[in-house]
């Protein structure tokens, strides 16, 4: 079942770099690079994920001298965690600059801003 995951999140990556690459509307770009950042979280989970073992809470369930072989590591999990702030962080970014653009040119379409081109 794990490899489900890992198979979704790298498709999800690979429709999300598809979309910011091949299409010219900042929208939709930023709605692609989302698309990817939850692929790459959706693969860190996937790589954390060991079957047969158990949340990394200590109780009775879990006895303590037993705990290194019956516990899930929690760090990809908070690093996932993480991702998913900064990623909410980037895409509010990426959409006030599209914002801006959209009030200073008039268009979302990237290939007729050809301000900083040489």
């Amino acid at each position: 079942m794990d490899w489900i995951a890992m198979a979704t999140g790298f498709i999800l990556i690979l429709m999300g770099l598809y979309g910011a690459l091949t299409d010219r509307n900042i929208l939709r770009i930023i709605v692609s690079f989302t698309v990817a950042d939850t692929g790459v979280n959706l693969v860190l989970v996937a790589v954390g994920y060991m079957r047969g073992r158990t949340a990394p809470i200590l109780d009775k369930a879990v006895p303590v001298a037993d705990a290194a072989t019956r516990i899930i590591d929690p760090v990809p999990q908070a690093l996932v965690l993480t991702a998913i702030v900064i990623g909410l962080g980037v895409t509010a970014m990426m959409l006030t600059y599209a914002y801006k653009l959209h009030e200073e040119k008039g268009t979302l379409d990237i290939s007729k801003c050809r301000d900083l081109k040489w």
